[in-house]
């Protein structure tokens, strides 16, 4: 293997084969560096045995050892509760490369620092700053009201805290993700706890998705970003409950035999010094690179200097700790876009030319980083499913590192989406054309599977809409239920619904996607409390409550997506070849393709419908409709029937 593998899926990547041959030498160099100084991989990256806090022994004492890494300090210090917040009593000694360490022996039978008590640094820099920092590496974090920043709190139960129940689900043939957020999973204007969110797996579940990709579970102190301004890598938020509580959630969605990935953010951190990792030391270029080069412009965040021996201890030790610790089943990598590349996508287009993948613009280091985090998962967890979040569509993100690619199983079809909603701003649904969507849709690397979707929590936030209120907005505060005229626009809007996401479902990827609420045409957009809207929790939740309603048309949007989920549950088209297009007729406005053994047909027309359509197919014979989105129970005319041959 010289990673040039990856060149089978692909003869235009001819021209860069000594690149993809350069690229593997040195990520094989890499490895073999940290297995020769480390002893493995799995040393490198053990959670906690190398930085925080961990139970060992000194001196033949039991207790705790508290280690640091703070090459820019003079002196450091730990107080919290335990010794009364005193900044001076417990000084931390100065170790090998800009590493400083405590040993604090337990105390008649009991830890030094005790469970679910508060906990801080004290540093001194060299220029003579002091200042307090939570540890980087703390696993649990609670805001103090009174002071409005956030406190280090031991977490380590007595009793060893929850112990799983429930094995891991094997592996889904095909990832029919529903993404959601903990905070906003409630109907109730606050913000929700991860006790609650149980009954949205059981919906989850019920309407035939087979894996949760979970939002905002790293600890961030602004709860209006969404959760991607990361504050604490190794802490779950408090503001849902304690980390027990994440592991029994957890437990759950498995006993429900639910996948659950995490929407993981190493492409970034806060900026925020009071309760971050920014500036620790007292340098901005403790975990970050200097200067302007560690500063995203747009994102008002701090960039990683993935080239930095610590840095990937601190990242690919965190992928491993919610592997392990909290039973996640992988990974959606956010932004990557931004670390692949020395420009971060900014004032950048892509325009399928592959210099513009593979040349001086791409950050090596993080790619290297990117394949050595792929590389790690397999290892501890050979069955972990990772998704890239990649805007720029680079060739070899999806094939396996020992081809020498970047060794992700997934990328999101980001195309997708925009083209859903760029039509709806712009162009009239009659004047759509077919060929363009059919493209779209089809239009992706050969063995590089991704996940298709028309909307994500990207789609409906601030500032934009759902789906469902683009086609239809403010009709559907007064003509939504059933005993109101069905106004053309509700027919419109709710048969457009249907057939946006059923023809994306069938043609648009190997793994389907859909955010919380949106799937059933949840109405609005999303926005977190903020001073702009007075800090109000009325766009930040989820209202359930309109599915429970049998007067409202919502109950037809989600039985249709139920009923899409199970038939691809029978047939497989997500883990089928792709799709091939028969018909894709501009007057007729309708698409026609062949997938899995069925034949999918839509028409997008706004006032024709077609008796005896000529399409033709692979097989000849009779077909029978096995589904249909204009059916009774869909909110539907039932022009044609269900069983027809």
């Amino acid at each position: 293997m010289d990673g040039t593998g990856v060149i089978g899926s692909d003869i235009y990547l001819e021209p860069f084969r000594n690149y993809f041959a350069d690229r593997y030498s040195k990520f094989n160099s890499l490895k073999q560096s940290i297995i020769q100084s480390e002893g493995s991989l799995i040393n490198y990256t053990e959670p906690f045995q190398h930085r925080g806090f961990s139970r060992g022994v000194h001196d033949g004492h039991i207790g705790w050892w508290f280690r640091e890494w703070l090459p820019g300090a003079k002196c450091v210090s730990l107080f919290g509760d335990f010794n009364q917040w005193n900044r001076h009593s417990h000084p931390l000694h100065a170790e090998p490369f800009g590493v400083f360490a405590i040993f604090l022996p337990d105390k008649n039978g009991h830890p030094a620092i005790e469970h679910n008590t508060k906990v801080k640094i004290h540093v001194e820099t060299k220029s003579g700053e002091k200042f307090d920092r939570i540890p980087a590496w703390m696993n649990y974090c609670v805001q103090n009201k009174e002071l409005n920043i956030y406190d280090g709190v031991m977490w380590n139960p007595p009793d060893g805290g929850y112990e799983f129940k429930y094995p891991r689900p094997s592996r889904p043939r095909a990832l029919k993700i529903y993404e959601a957020h903990v905070g906003i999973g409630t109907e109730h204007p606050k913000v929700g706890s991860y006790k609650e969110f149980k009954s949205v797996l059981e919906h989850a579940k019920n309407t035939g998705y087979n894996t949760i990709q979970l939002m905002a579970i790293m600890e961030h102190s602004y709860y209006a970003s969404f959760g991607y301004h990361v504050t604490n890598f190794f802490a779950p938020s408090s503001r849902y409950g304690t980390p027990d509580e994440l592991k029994e959630l957890l437990d759950e969605a498995h006993r429900l035999g639910l996948t659950v990935l995490m929407d993981i953010v190493h492409s970034h951190s806060s900026s925020n010094q009071n309760d971050g990792i920014s500036n620790m030391d007292g340098t901005d270029h403790l975990y970050f690179h200097a200067g302007a080069k560690g500063y995203h412009q747009l994102w008002d965040s701090k960039l990683f200097n993935y080239g930095d021996w610590e840095v990937r201890r601190f990242l690919l030790s965190n992928l491993r700790y919610w592997i392990e610790t909290f039973q996640f089943d992988g990974f959606r990598f956010d932004g990557i876009t931004s670390m692949l590349y020395h420009h971060h996508g900014i004032g950048t287009g892509f325009s399928g030319d592959y210099h513009e993948y593979f040349g001086s613009q791409t950050d090596e280091d993080s790619v290297l980083y990117l394949m050595l985090a792929n590389d790690l998962l397999r290892e501890i967890l050979p069955e972990c499913i990772t998704i890239a979040e990649d805007v720029s569509g680079m060739p070899t993100l999806c094939r396996p590192v020992h081809e020498g690619g970047l060794g992700f199983d997934y990328r999101l079809a980001m195309a997708i989406p925009d083209v859903w909603i760029k039509l709806l701003k712009e162009v009239k649904d009659e004047n759509w054309g077919v060929g363009h969507l059919a493209f779209t849709l089809s239009n992706r690397r050969w063995n590089e599977p991704v996940i298709t979707y028309v909307e994500s929590h990207d789609q409906a936030l601030v500032g934009d809409k759902t789906l469902a209120f683009w086609l239809m907005d403010k009709d559907m505060y007064t003509h939504f239920s059933v005993m109101s005229e069905n106004i053309p626009s509700i027919q419109r809007g709710v048969a457009l619904h249907k057939i946006i996401r059923g023809l994306t479902h069938g043609m648009g990827g190997e793994g389907w996607l859909a955010f919380m609420g949106n799937e059933w045409g949840h109405p609005e957009w999303l926005d977190f409390p903020r001073e702009g809207n007075g800090w109000s929790y009325h766009y930040a939740r989820r209202q359930w409550n309109l599915i429970r309603d049998d007067l409202l048309r919502y109950k037809f949007l989600l039985a249709f997506d139920k009923a899409l989920n199970e038939l691809e549950n029978h047939y497989g088209w997500l883990s089928a070849p792709p799709a091939y297009v028969s018909r894709k007729h501009e007057d007729d406005k309708l698409i026609a393709f062949e997938r899995a053994n069925l034949l999918f047909v839509f028409n997008f027309h706004p006032f024709k419908s077609f008796a005896d359509y000529r399409i033709g197919v692979e097989h000849a014979g009779k077909y029978r409709l096995v589904l249909s989105s204009d059916d009774k129970r869909f909110g539907g005319e039932e022009r044609v029937t269900v069983g027809t041959e």
